[in-house]
């Protein structure tokens, strides 16, 4: 039995803008099949949301956690619900 869809959002902070962050975000979440966006916030910090399976949105939260990505992230914060209205593929905004 395939394993239900998830939504994660996650607000990532540091210097996340100007760096690709956003690109390499897309990047990451594209190669584990998820749907969603990563979008710059007016406060700095980028917003991703996810939808796909909890362990390949878990695995994007670990990339985002990571220390790999462009720029300096100092923290995540995340949070899951249900699947939301669909999302197709995954844009920057």
């Amino acid at each position: 039995m395939p394993e239900p869809d998830v939504r994660l959002t996650a607000w990532v902070h540091g210097r996340v803008q100007g760096v690709g962050f956003r690109w390499w975000t897309r990047a990451r979440a594209l190669e584990l099949g998820l749907t969603g966006y990563a979008a710059n916030r007016p406060d700095g910090r980028v917003q991703v949301v996810a939808q796909g399976p909890r362990t390949d949105c878990q695995r994007l939260l670990d990339l985002l956690q990571g220390g790999a990505t462009p720029g300096r992230v100092d923290t995540v914060v995340a949070d899951w619900s249900a699947v939301g209205d669909p999302i197709a593929g995954f844009t920057e905004r």
